[in-house]
């Protein structure tokens, strides 16, 4: 009778104890002695007994070919063993099955392992104190949602890999305005400077930019002359990982992902993905990251009593420019374009650039906050800063370069698809611009109410249609009778004695 490894060992250490050898195989639930008395003899488990077999049970398939494939595999080591199958089939038609495919990748797996050299991951000793890594890394795959809006977002994520301390930012993009605000939010929750800051090879908001930049290698690149500023306001040295090196950035990438993991977990055990605000998200967040972090005291207590304490104050997280309003009313705004009150066509203006948003001021005032765009080429355009124009130039209206932002709901496109079809180009231009006044004057909810209405009926309508059901109906006034004041009355009570006394 055969027995595993655990039973032989349960048997040798019942006997060790003095059960007699049949005991001992009740204890192993074997049921006959002689088992007992073979390994004892033996005196090896029964994996050491096996002898392994030194001969192909069934023929190789690939005998006549692998010759071949070898000599391919070794003119081109990228070759795939998918690809090479499907090159083995072609040439013997008939001979190969798709079954068999696996067996040619364990083949070729086993080629590669005694025939190739394999890039290692050289592991790295941390000091403490010295590094702190910064890496953006996508959330959206969370399944997040602001007001059950579908929210696109990144975490500019910031670690010291010796302690593996963490802290982050909700950002829309990978710029220095992102970098900037997820860098310094680290410094001044840590309260304490690490030596050098590291980035990966791939960001523009840390490296040079520009036609000349560009025709370099990214190690040739240099950096970034606004990023190279920020780290020399906190004596911090910059650094980058090699190219094609992401083992060098292993820490912060491994974070990220047990991060990510770890909010997966909160929002299990939150019930859902939703949240009423930005910052009620960003602060879910933290609280996150500071439970995490709480695991992590005495190791980063070793790294912060080498680290220089936080003596210099934040810059703004944000940055300035002042643009001019051009002819159409836009301003560039790092390459993205902002309708503005018409009002400033031809003006410099002052322009604050956050993360999320711009603020447009002029002459000490805040005129306008509008939600930043990432990219290039992109355009904001208000309807209500044109709207007085298109409706003294509705020519203008149809091929309008913008006209996208003139329609605020879906329900104002359907509109005016549907005045185009009944009226003519000009009277339709006409009737959707008087309809889109009505909401610039503050009405823009009643009047998409009233657009869903009316296009779900059978009836025909027009701007004056709309204008009817979204004028506020006027109260009456009452006519108040006007009545004489005689002022003489007023100076006879002045003339009057009165007794204020007591009795």
């Amino acid at each position: 009778m055969t027995a595993t490894d655990a039973q032989v060992r349960i048997i040798m250490r019942e006997r060790s104890k003095g059960r007699t050898q049949e005991q001992a195989a009740a204890k192993a639930n074997l049921s006959r002695r002689k088992t007992v008395r073979k390994y004892e003899r033996l005196g090896k488990l029964p994996s050491e007994l096996k002898k392994r077999r030194g001969y192909r049970t069934r023929s190789d398939p690939f005998e006549g070919e692998w010759t071949e494939a070898e000599r391919m595999l070794e003119k081109a080591p990228e070759l795939e063993a998918k690809t090479l199958f499907e090159w083995l089939s072609e040439r013997n038609p008939g001979k190969y099955q798709e079954g068999q495919l696996r067996t040619f990748q364990r083949r070729v797996s086993a080629w590669r392992a005694l025939n190739s050299n394999a890039l290692l991951t050289l592991e790295q000793v941390h000091q403490p104190g010295e590094v702190m890594q910064t890496d953006g890394t996508w959330m959206t795959k969370l399944g997040i949602t602001i007001c059950g809006q579908e929210f696109t977002h990144k975490l500019i994520h910031s670690v010291l890999p010796y302690s593996n301390w963490e802290w982050g930012r909700v950002v829309q993009s990978e710029s220095l305005l992102a970098i900037r605000l997820g860098l310094q939010s680290a410094l001044v929750k840590l309260g304490y400077v690490p030596k050098i800051h590291q980035t990966d090879n791939t960001t523009a908001a840390t490296h040079k930019l520009g036609p000349e930049a560009r025709e370099k290698r990214l190690d040739e690149r240099g950096f970034n002359e606004e990023y190279l500023q920020l780290l020399a306001h906190y004596g911090i040295e910059p650094r980058t990982i090699h190219i094609d090196n992401p083992n060098e950035n292993g820490d912060i990438e491994a974070s990220n992902g047990a991060f990510k993991r770890a909010v997966k977990q909160h929002l299990l055990l939150r019930g859902n993905c939703d949240f009423e605000s930005v910052e009620a998200y960003e602060a879910f967040l933290w609280q996150i990251m500071e439970k995490r972090n709480a695991m992590r005291s005495e190791r980063l207590a070793e790294e912060l009593a080498v680290m220089q304490t936080l003596k210099v104050e934040p810059w703004p997280q944000m940055k300035e420019q002042r643009p001019r309003v051009n002819g159409a009313g836009i301003v560039r705004v790092c390459n993205n374009g902002y309708s503005v009150p018409s009002g400033l066509k031809g003006k410099r203006v002052t322009v604050r650039i956050y993360e999320w948003k711009i603020e447009v001021w002029y002459t000490g005032k805040c005129v306008e906050t509008l939600p930043r765009l990432t990219g290039i080429n992109k355009h904001h355009i208000n309807y209500r800063h044109v709207i007085d124009t298109l409706l003294r130039k509705p020519g203008g209206f149809r091929n309008y370069r913008y006209r996208e932002g003139l329609f605020p709901r879906a329900v104002f496109r359907r509109a005016w698809e549907t005045l185009n079809q009944r009226l003519s180009p000009r009277k339709a231009d006409m009737a959707y611009l008087r309809i889109l006044k009505l909401a610039a004057r503050g009405m823009e909810t009643d009047v998409a109410a009233t657009l869903e209405d009316l296009l779900a009926s059978k009836n025909t309508w027009d701007d004056q249609t709309v204008a009817k059901r979204v004028q506020p109906v006027q109260s009456v006034i009452p006519i108040l009778e006007t009545s004489v004041v005689n002022l003489a009355e007023y100076d006879q009570l002045l003339n009057q004695e009165v007794y204020y006394g007591t009795d």
